[in-house]
């Protein structure tokens, strides 16, 4: 359904307007309004508003949940890796794993490749619906992704759709 896309995006485009703007005359108000709707019937046109580039399904779990938990999973990693980057004996043993995600959608699977990558110590090298590859600093690392919370958390963030 392309309409709940299209209209979060307008409203997006609107407030970042108003936002950047921060003169409020009803010409600029008004010039701003046509602005983003000329971008909106620009963007439907040329079939760059969809589910995927623009995931309204995803936004508030984000925002409130999934981010704020990323953030954390990325601090702890940094400083794990940060440990053994300073250790003497440099107690690294890079590894590939090879997991089934449980993600369905394309936007799923793309968000929990990007979430590992951000995610300091491990890499996506190859993804492919319903199989990652992944590049991680420790066997420890390595061993922790399959069925990981990462891994139930993009699923439910997701949404129940499929590809």
């Amino acid at each position: 359904m392309k309409s709940i896309p299209t209209a979060s995006l307008l409203f997006i485009l609107i407030a970042f307007w108003l936002l950047l703007s921060g003169m409020y005359t009803p010409f600029l108000v008004s010039a701003g309004v046509l602005s983003a709707v000329a971008i909106i019937l620009l963007c439907r046109r040329m079939a760059l508003v969809d589910d995927e580039s623009h995931p309204v399904q995803m936004a508030w779990g984000a925002v409130f949940s999934y981010w704020p938990w990323l953030v954390k999973e990325i601090v702890k990693s940094a400083w794990d890796v940060a440990i053994r980057i300073i250790s003497p004996g440099l107690p690294i043993s890079p590894t590939l794993v090879e997991f089934a995600p449980t993600q369905k959608t394309a936007t799923g699977l793309v968000t929990h490749a990007n979430s590992i990558t951000l995610t300091p110590g491990t890499i996506s090298v190859e993804v492919e619906s319903g199989r990652f590859l992944v590049h991680a600093l420790t066997v420890e690392g390595a061993a922790g992704l399959a069925n990981s919370e990462m891994d139930r958390r993009c699923t439910k963030l997701e949404g129940s759709k499929t590809c």
